[in-house]
């Protein structure tokens, strides 16, 4: 069987963990293309941040689970995957993805709603009288 790399990343509330094997640059997300799966040719085109950078574009299959979050979150998620995976295969490839901030996991998540209020800060409208 072939060498295989694993990564997990997180995003928001979403998690994806990835296999990365050597191939022809094929990628499938829950089964699917990622035209498919993801509606919106940006969040693909970030989501490959990390193989671009290191010209491995055309040289890993990769296959994801990905749940929970929306496909921002998730495209981040296997974004962060896919940049650990690349680590594994080849630790001199470290320097140039956490130039560019693909190691860096993206802490901001959902703000919870307070009692009171509308939203997290969003406060009731003021009556003067």
């Amino acid at each position: 069987m072939a060498e295989e790399y694993k990564g997990l990343g997180r995003r928001k509330s979403s998690v994806a963990r990835i296999i990365m094997t050597v191939g022809t640059g094929k990628i499938t997300i829950n089964g699917k293309k990622p035209e498919e799966y993801f509606p919106n040719a940006l969040v693909i085109q970030d989501m490959k941040v990390p193989l671009e950078l290191t010209e491995t574009a055309n040289s890993y299959d990769i296959r994801a689970k990905v749940e929970g979050g929306g496909f921002t979150g998730q495209a981040g998620a296997i974004r962060l995957a896919i940049a650990r995976a690349l680590i594994q295969v080849n630790a001199d490839l470290r320097t140039p993805l956490k130039a560019n901030k693909t190691l860096t996991r993206d802490a901001r998540v959902k703000e919870r709603k307070k009692y009171g209020l509308y939203g997290a800060r969003r406060s009731p409208q003021f009556t003067k009288r």
